[in-house]
């Protein structure tokens, strides 16, 4: 029986990693390749053509959902997704039954997806695969048409309800309410919750299109703050104005943003 041609999609080293060696324990697995981005999968995936994927659905740049949308459900091997992702994506995986695995990754969990994602390559399901595939991309393709039509209104796939956390050698889960605010550094996002700082590997543009406007807002190129948090905004000189948040802590409102807020009634 010839080896299953495996390839690791993710942004995080650490979570590659993970998987490589749960994959190594497995005689008939070839890891063929690995992949930091969406871009990089998609010249990997026509490259190498492997039989099996492990794609990780939030990357900056290009997400796994542009992944498929970039080289069209047809050309898509087997996909096994691994996600942070809470509720609304899970719920759109189990609705269109995709494989996922929900990070931190589960040895036992791991083991129910590649023996799954072994049946159905051995049992020639690869239309029923494309099937599923195209059901779930539609959803996607939806949620994003729908962005500036009825942003109010979640859809499966848009919304984050929890964030990752790595911190040594450690993952633990936040609650979307627990986070007062988020700050851009250089290529993370510093994540501000109850006086403690964690950093999150992403750009503070994805991390915009991930949060729901209802809860969240942008209010300068470098923040973005939980509306719940926000207790008082001070005008200050020339048309500025001082966003002061339940904990004290004060951020700028840029001009440029601050019809969002404003408008809101915050």
């Amino acid at each position: 029986m010839a080896a299953l041609r495996t390839l690791i999609v993710d942004d995080e080293p650490l979570a590659r990693s993970g998987l490589r060696l749960m994959l190594r324990r497995h005689a008939d697995v070839e890891v063929v390749g690995e992949s930091g981005n969406g871009f990089e999968a998609v010249e990997a995936i026509q490259e190498l053509r492997p039989d099996l994927v492990f794609l990780d659905v939030q990357m900056p740049g290009l997400d796994g959902f542009g992944v498929i949308e970039a080289l069209g459900s047809a050309a898509m091997p087997a996909v096994v997704f691994v996600t942070a992702f809470d509720h609304y994506a899970l719920q759109a995986f189990r609705v269109h039954a995709v494989d996922y695995l929900l990070k931190p990754v589960e040895s036992r969990t791991f083991q129910e997806a590649l023996a799954k994602a072994r049946a159905r390559l051995s049992g020639g399901m690869g239309e029923e695969v494309r099937r599923q595939l195209e059901a779930l991309l539609g959803d996607y393709r939806a949620a994003r048409s729908a962005d500036g039509a009825d942003a109010a209104t979640p859809t499966p796939l848009r919304y984050l309800q929890r964030l990752s956390i790595k911190d040594n050698g450690r993952v633990f889960f936040l609650k979307m309410e627990q986070i007062d605010w988020f700050e851009a550094a250089d290529n993370y996002v510093k994540v501000h919750a109850a006086g403690k700082v964690h950093f999150v590997r992403t750009t503070m543009s994805e991390m915009e299109t991930r949060l729901d406007p209802a809860h969240f807002a942008r209010i300068h190129r470098r923040t973005i703050v939980n509306l719940e948090r926000v207790k008082v905004i001070h005008t200050l000189f020339k048309g500025d104005y001082m966003v002061v948040l339940n904990d004290s802590t004060e951020l700028k409102l840029s001009r440029g943003y601050r019809d969002r807020i404003l408008d809101d009634g915050v």
